[in-house]
């Protein structure tokens, strides 16, 4: 996809058919701005109108990756209040996820989720083709412990956001995004893999 406001409308449309929805959302940001020159809906902010709409069951909220810069002093309190586990860079650095992941899927039980992936929750060392990217992220393969992880929950949907191959002359970024999909695409219900 485009920015991360692409996921704001899948979201509504998901929500139709499944109610609300749980969360594993991988990004350096937690995407819960209120405006942003003056407007409500932009990438950083589809998560906070989800709330506001209900799309989320917000105690199935897990954000993995979250670090940089903020404009406020406790950046992750709104993702607090609203029952979100906000899972901070540093706390993912030199170690595999599958801990965390196994947390995850306890949490996420059998309930439909939907897995968001920000390509800047990873590293710029790997994925510098992005709008905003931010030192100390995840590594690719922490990345895939995230996305295998996911493997046999109640998977509804899911996205790659915020790829911006101009920035990246390698292609790495590009590259990097496309495997990522099709990872989700191998950990959806029913897809056999070997």
């Amino acid at each position: 996809g485009g920015d991360h406001t692409i996921t704001y409308p899948i979201l509504q449309a998901l929500v139709a058919k499944h109610g609300p929805v749980g969360l594993v959302h991988v990004d350096a940001h937690t995407d819960t701005g209120d405006t942003a020159l003056g407007q409500k809906i932009y990438h950083g902010s589809p998560f906070r109108r989800c709330v506001e709409e209900g799309l989320l069951d917000c105690g199935r909220v897990v954000q993995i990756g979250i670090r940089g810069s903020s404009y406020d002093p406790d950046p992750h309190k709104y993702c607090r209040e609203q029952g979100f586990r906000v899972v901070p860079a540093e706390e993912c650095w030199m170690k595999s996820l599958e801990p965390l992941m196994r947390e995850v899927r306890a949490q996420m039980g059998d309930k439909p989720m939907y897995i968001s992936f920000d390509i800047d929750g990873l590293d710029p060392a790997y994925a510098p083709g992005t709008g905003t990217p931010e030192i100390g992220g995840l590594t690719p393969a922490q990345a895939l412990e995230i996305i295998r992880g996911c493997k046999g929950l109640n998977i509804v949907g899911c996205d790659l956001v915020e790829v911006a191959p101009m920035y990246d002359i390698s292609g790495n970024t590009a590259l990097l995004g496309a495997n990522l999909l099709f990872e989700m695409l191998c950990v959806l219900p029913g897809v056999k893999t070997l």
